[in-house]
């Protein structure tokens, strides 16, 4: 719950003038795929707040075509890393976005230092962001992230603190668009933290109980660079029938497509895990590291989570695995539960 002390009158003063006076409005949109996905939230909220003024979002490359299934917007800016490197490409970035155009409001949700540097040389009249080492330099107006608030949250809780007024929490959503339905499983094994992600022996034996418990098609997923380790898995199972192996071979939009066409999705704690839990796709998320009530996919009514929950270390947040080298959290966890559960949902 997102709440606030504030005078009243003062209050109402503060959102008339920024009601009618913020028209050109300009996101930040974070870098990770499952953050990203979760920002649609906030997206939704600054359109609620600012039925008037035109917004802008700045997205990673190799991420932008996720905002064809974004809330409606005005202009998208893609942002290369690769061209634009560190705090000095960042703020050149910054530079020629100034040049294009002038802006009431900068909204930066990444908390990293060249976030807020592209945020100071666009210059606009406002600038929002957490409050994180020496950004205060670089914003005009930070916020400290309230604790125990999911991801989600946190975003709005960001616009909630700069309008000093409560706001409800818009649904996590991506339009999909129409598609063929294949009775299939979409099975995502990966994540970009090892602590994350299945060791290869726990996910050929998922995999293989789920073949011998369920008659669905299964389909396999991951990005190229996950691509020899998901074909790894698809070489060691039991048995090869009714399973397609689609690492290393989609575009994000084709990704897209593949869930929106599906019944359920298994996932581990990572950005497929929210694109397809905001495509309104029952999702049953595995969760090993990470907090689930911080960064579980948020709808949840599409949405399981399963967790050991048997180990004192449970739940950390390292990427590695420092006290077992291998994740015991996701070993231990029993395939008839999961089966169970995806049958549920698969019902």
């Amino acid at each position: 719950m997102l709440n606030y002390i504030f005078d009243e009158n003062k209050n109402k003063q503060v959102n008339s003038f920024l009601i009618m006076s913020a028209r050109n409005i300009l996101i930040r949109l974070p870098n990770w795929l499952g953050d990203m996905v979760m920002a649609t939230s906030f997206v939704q909220a600054v359109k609620n707040y600012y039925p008037n003024a035109e917004i802008d979002l700045i997205a990673k490359q190799g991420l932008e075509y996720l905002l064809d299934y974004f809330p409606q917007h005005n202009k998208r800016i893609v942002f290369s890393k690769n061209e634009f490197e560190g705090l000095k490409g960042a703020r050149t970035f910054g530079k020629g976005i100034r040049k294009e155009r002038k802006y009431d409001l900068f909204f930066c949700l990444p908390d990293s230092l060249s976030a807020a540097t592209m945020g100071a040389a666009i210059n606009a009249k406002k600038s929002v962001g957490f409050k994180k080492n020496v950004r205060f330099l670089l914003l005009t107006n930070i916020y400290k992230k309230q604790k125990k608030l999911h991801r989600v949250e946190e975003y709005i809780d960001l616009l909630a603190q700069f309008v000093k007024e409560k706001l409800p929490v818009p649904d996590v959503y991506l339009q999909p668009k129409e598609n063929i339905w294949l009775d299939a499983l979409v099975v995502n094994i990966n994540s970009e933290a090892s602590s994350r992600r299945l060791p290869k022996e726990k996910a050929i034996s998922i995999i293989n109980t789920i073949r011998k418990n369920l008659h669905h098609k299964v389909i396999l997923i991951g990005s190229p660079s996950e691509a020899l380790f998901v074909t790894e898995v698809f070489d060691l199972l039991d048995s090869k029938d009714n399973v397609i192996n689609l690492a290393g071979k989609t575009t994000l939009p084709e990704l897209v497509n593949v869930f929106t066409s599906c019944k359920a999705v298994l996932s581990t704690d990572s950005g497929p895990a929210h694109l397809s839990n905001a495509l309104n796709k029952n999702t049953l998320a595995l969760f090993g590291a990470g907090n689930e009530f911080n960064t579980a996919p948020y709808n949840k009514d599409f949405c399981r989570v399963i967790r050991l929950g048997k180990l004192a270390c449970e739940p950390c947040v390292n990427n590695i695995c420092e006290l077992y080298g291998i994740p015991e959290c996701l070993l231990q966890l029993e395939e008839n539960r999961i089966v169970e559960e995806l049958q549920k949902m698969l019902s």
